[in-house]
């Protein structure tokens, strides 16, 4: 197994590049949908988040009101800088031992395995044998986030500001994807990412190892 991190800012288009690279064979371990199963309506996380922030952050069908959690946790004010700490030591310790599980349970294979998880920066990792960063301009990826998700412009940029910054996860990278182009200029991108990968690895052009005697 070669093991490699993935991750970039809020609207770089990490899972678009995640998506890329599951089609060309690896195994992606996703922290963001790890999470989004954590706070599945009657979970323990989400139990625990609503004692923390309040019934109102769970909807009459029970599913969880991101927005409403957005609200409280993305901001300057150091009561919102608490809250994003508290919110992560209720959800990061639950996520970190499914990932551990997903990541092992490839341990004695082959493959590519990919964990795309947004805050590696944050969280640093010596298990990975590479990290990937997808980059984009700070403003594009706001952009992108008004355009194609419907965010407010203010939530998008308190996204950002709450992430490390550009230049600290650049300066952490092995490879960087450029998605600053269009798709297809992305999908040139993550194919050269993908034979680098191999090479890593150790296989051949369509990520099949190389025979060893």
């Amino acid at each position: 197994m070669l093991l490699v991190g993935l991750t970039g800012g809020i609207g770089a288009g990490k899972s678009t590049v995640s998506a890329m690279l599951a089609e060309r064979g690896a195994v992606v371990v996703d922290a963001d949908q790890i999470a989004r199963d954590l706070q599945s309506p009657g979970s323990p996380v989400l139990d625990l988040m609503a004692e923390r922030f309040g019934a109102h952050i769970i909807r009459d069908d029970g599913s969880l009101d991101r927005a409403a959690v957005a609200a409280i946790v993305f901001g300057d004010s150091p009561e919102a800088k608490a809250a994003l700490a508290d919110l992560n030591g209720i959800v990061h310790p639950a996520m970190q031992s499914e990932i551990r599980r997903q990541i092992a349970a490839q341990a004695d294979t082959d493959r590519i395995v990919v964990l795309d998880f947004p805050l590696l920066g944050e969280n640093p990792r010596d298990d990975i044998a590479a990290t990937i960063v997808v980059d984009i301009d700070p403003d594009v990826a706001v952009a992108r986030l008004v355009e194609f998700r419907g965010m407010d412009e203010t939530d998008a940029r308190n996204r950002i500001a709450s992430q490390i910054s550009r230049d600290e996860r650049l300066a952490r990278a092995t490879f960087v994807v450029d998605n600053s182009g269009d798709r297809a200029a992305l999908a040139r991108e993550v194919a050269e990412l993908w034979r680098q990968l191999v090479r890593l690895r150790g296989g051949d052009a369509n990520g099949r190892p190389w025979l060893r005697v």
